[in-house]
């Protein structure tokens, strides 16, 4: 089940919407914000249909 959450890039500061596979239970991926382009990764703890703890880590 996924499910859409807001983040803030920790670069740029912008917030963006992200969707999260929640059926994964700790999820970990990289993503390029949607603004200033720099990737980052995410790391998440997941119940199905729910998002625990969601964490950005900027390189």
């Amino acid at each position: 089940m996924q499910v859409s959450t807001v983040i803030g890039c920790p670069f740029c500061g912008q917030s963006f919407e992200l969707v999260i596979d929640t059926s994964v239970p700790d999820p970990v991926f990289t993503t390029d914000c949607e603004v200033c382009c720099r990737p980052f990764e995410v790391l998440a703890e997941c119940e199905p249909g729910e998002i625990l703890v969601l964490e950005v880590i900027g390189g």
